[in-house]
């Protein structure tokens, strides 16, 4: 199985969900199936269909979790330095055609969240980043056409 890189806060992020889905979800999830149960005739009642049906989401979800953090490769961002982009790395870019600066970390999938300005290393953007260094200008291929932008900073942090 291949190694799933990932920042220290994104493995925490994911033990944390799964904790949560494990310690609380879970039984939460048996005490709805066996308060439906009670009610009787299972082929006509909703409340155990629906039960039944977040169990299988909440199991498959936890074993999601599990294989993730079993093949996880823990990058330690802080320890990073440098002006060449790479995974982990903090980038601040400005729009050569519009001026607009944005600022993305470079993180693993499982943590990608573009609107909290985290985009995974295989997205488009952090594959035309890595390996540039601060000055260089970059291509990227986007669903509404080709985007410039010039790299301003790299951080590690």
């Amino acid at each position: 199985m291949d190694k799933v890189p990932m920042t220290q806060a994104g493995f925490d992020t994911l033990q944390t969900e799964l904790k949560q889905r494990q310690q609380i979800e879970r039984p939460r999830i048996i005490q709805a199936i066996a308060e439906a149960r009670a009610l009787g005739d299972l082929s006509e009642n909703a409340e155990y269909h629906a039960a039944k049906e977040a169990q299988s989401h909440n199991e498959g979800r936890v074993l999601e979790l599990e294989s993730l953090l079993s093949r996880a490769e823990v990058i330690d961002v802080g320890k990073l330095s440098g002006t060449t982009v790479r995974f982990g790395a903090t980038v601040t870019l400005v729009d050569e055609d519009t001026g607009e600066e944005k600022i993305y970390q470079i993180v693993g999938e499982p943590e990608a969240d573009v609107r909290a300005g985290k985009v995974s290393i295989t997205s488009p953007i952090a594959r035309a980043l890595l390996g540039k260094n601060v000055g260089d200008s970059v291509q990227v291929m986007t669903p509404g056409g080709g985007k410039s932008y010039e790299i301003l900073n790299v951080a590690f942090r």
